[in-house]
């Protein structure tokens, strides 16, 4: 039975994408999440994990991020050298949720580690110990990457993707993005409507002028800074233009269309 309560993380479903957590999880099924940066993937796990009473192990993928960081190696100690476990090693011996943010920024390397964990046989071959562990009935693979920022060096094969079940998020429609950003910022959802609104408008020109769109974190960041008393216009350009590009043509014009928004 899932937990309820004040400990659980605030999350608010878009479709059917926590009983179809739930269902992996049960049928321990690996899950891959996509869509935009800042869209909720994270807080959604860290609300199912909460949810499900399950330790949640999470790891920000990049560039550098190896096979052995992911699995453990062995450490000195005291004189002694002792085999260390990584997260994902930790998750299998002892059950619970491991996220792996942005998969797709490690290297290629881990996507082969993964590989067994994400079959039948459940087991995680540590070579320089020689065990194998196979994962418990609690413990869950899942990943998160951003389709938009795929090309041809960082992508997903097919043959990793189809390992995985899929869950696609996006934005939050208007109207549940204003009670969202309100709620979590302390600003009223009056004042919060035009930055939503505001935050539309950019996302249209994602692929244009920009190459990512304003998330749901960053209004919640502008929100805030109002709420503390900043006005609106210092706020909007802190959070929600001056993250998004560093060319001076650019900023100039997404400010002009904030200041048709922004009163």
């Amino acid at each position: 039975m899932p937990r309820t309560g004040p400990d659980i993380p605030a999350y608010v479903p878009q479709g059917n994408e926590c009983r179809l957590f739930e269902t992996a999880w049960t049928r321990r099924l690996p899950l891959l999440l996509k869509g935009p940066t800042g869209c909720g993937k994270t807080r959604f796990v860290s609300h199912m994990a909460a949810r499900l009473g399950l330790p949640l192990a999470t790891v920000s993928c990049h560039d550098d991020l190896t096979a052995a960081d992911l699995t453990g190696r062995f450490l000195l100690k005291g004189g002694d050298t002792v085999w260390v476990d990584g997260p994902l090693a930790q998750s299998v011996r002892n059950g619970g949720i491991c996220y792996l943010d942005e998969i797709v920024e490690a290297r290629k390397d881990v996507a082969v580690v993964l590989h067994p964990l994400t079959d039948d046989r459940r087991i995680l071959p540590l070579e320089r110990t020689g065990e194998t562990l196979e994962a418990p009935s609690t413990f869950m693979l899942v990943a998160s990457y951003n389709p938009g920022y795929q090309n041809i060096l960082k992508a997903l094969k097919p043959s990793t993707k189809q390992r995985f079940v899929m869950i696609e998020f996006d934005f939050l429609p208007r109207g549940q993005e204003i009670t969202i950003v309100a709620a979590e910022s302390g600003l009223d959802e009056a004042r919060v409507a035009p930055l939503v609104d505001l935050a539309r408008k950019l996302r249209a020109l994602k692929g244009q002028d920009i190459e990512e769109g304003v998330s749901t974190r960053l209004l919640v960041y502008c929100a805030s800074l109002i709420d503390s008393g900043m006005p609106a216009r210092e706020a909007v350009l802190a959070a929600l233009i001056e993250p998004l590009t560093d060319e001076p043509d650019v900023k100039a014009a997404l400010t002009e269309i904030a200041s048709a928004v922004i009163a």
